[in-house]
C-alpha cells in the first residue's frame, strides 16, 4: 500500500472529481480512497477505469458504511461497491466506524471476503485499543489497516504505539486537521525556513513518522503542493516541535460515542 495516498471525501461532482483524480494521478499519486459514504464510488471508478494508468499499479480503498454494518448486508453492499469500482477485487476494505450491535457480524463477512480473495487487505476505520481488543478474542484476522485521526492537534501516540506493536499499520484521515493546523505559528516558522508551505510540513511529519496519509483536496495546485514534499527532510527538533501541539482536539466524532449508536 502506498504511504501517501489520496483522499476523496466531499468529492462528489462529476467533473470536479475527475479534474482532482487526473491531476493526482499526474503528480504522482497511485492510492485512491473513498468510502460508501462519500457517494463517489461510481465515479470514482469510472474515473479510473478510463485513466491511462494500469490497474494493477493502482491501490484502491473503499469502506463499508455505518447503516450497512452486519454479515450479509457488509456482503451485499460489498458487490455493489465493487461493480460501482468497476473492480474484480478491491486493495483495502475498511470497516467505517465501530459498530457495537453489528462488531463481530461485519467482521466475519470482512474475513471471508478476504478468505475468497474478493479483498486482498481488510482493516479497520476509528477503532480504540479497547475495540481492537475486544475483536482479538473472536477474530481469526486481524486488521491489517486502522485509519484514525491523526494531525498535529491529535496526535494519537498512546493508539499508534499500540497499533505498531500489533503489527496494524496506521492510516491517518484528516491529516491537515481540515486546514485548521494550517495557521499555526510553529508551522509557518517552519514553512518559510524549509522553503515550503504549513501543509507541506505537516504532511512531511506524517511521512518521517511513518504514518500512511490521504490529504484531500479539489484544488489541482494543491493538489501538486501536497505531492511535493520528497525534497526536503525536518530535524528531529522540529518533528518534536510539532509533536507538541498536540492538545487531543477531533475534528471528527468520537468513536466512542459512535460505537453505542451504530
Amino acid at each position: 500500500m502506498p504511504q501517501h495516498g489520496f483522499g476523496v471525501y466531499k468529492l462528489t461532482d462529476h467533473a470536479e472529481l475527475e479534474t482532482a483524480v487526473h491531476k493526482a494521478l499526474e503528480v504522482g499519486y497511485r492510492s485512491f480512497d473513498t468510502a460508501q459514504m462519500y457517494q463517489n464510488e461510481a465515479m470514482l471508478g469510472e474515473i479510473l477505469y478510463n485513466c491511462p494508468i494500469s490497474r494493477k499499479d493502482l491501490f484502491i480503498t473503499t469502506k463499508i458504511n455505518n447503516g450497512h454494518q452486519g454479515y450479509d448486508q457488509s456482503l451485499f453492499t460489498f458487490e455493489e461497491s465493487l461493480a460501482d469500482l468497476q473492480l474484480s477485487h478491491l486493495d483495502l476494505l475498511l470497516v467505517h466506524w465501530p459498530s457495537e450491535k453489528h462488531f463481530f457480524e461485519t467482521w466475519r463477512a470482512f474475513e471471508r471476503l478476504y478468505e475468497e480473495k474478493m479483498v486482498l487487505a481488510i482493516g479497520v476505520c476509528n477503532y480504540q485499543m479497547h475495540h481492537l481488543e475486544k475483536l482479538k478474542t473472536k477474530a481469526n484476522v486481524m486488521p491489517m489497516v486502522n485509519q484514525i485521526e491523526i494531525h498535529p492537534y491529535m496526535t494519537q501516540f498512546p493508539l499508534r504505539e499500540y497499533l505498531k506493536e500489533q503489527k496494524i499499520a496506521v492510516e491517518a484521515w484528516g491529516p491537515l486537521a481540515r486546514g485548521k493546523v494550517l495557521k499555526e505559528a510553529v508551522l509557518e516558522e517552519l514553512a518559510r525556513f524549509y522553503q515550503k508551505t504549513p501543509a507541506q510540513i505537516v504532511l512531511r511529519w506524517h511521512l518521517q513518522h511513518g504514518s500512511i496519509f490521504i490529504p484531500k483536496s479539489s484544488t489541482p495546485s494543491r493538489i501538486e503542493e501536497n505531492a511535493d514534499i520528497y525534497d526536503f527532510e525536518l530535524s528531529s527538533a522540529d518533528m518534536a516541535k510539532i509533536d507538541a501541539l498536540n492538545k487531543d482536539h477531533r475534528t471528527g466524532p468520537d468513536p466512542d460515542k459512535v460505537y453505542p449508536t451504530i
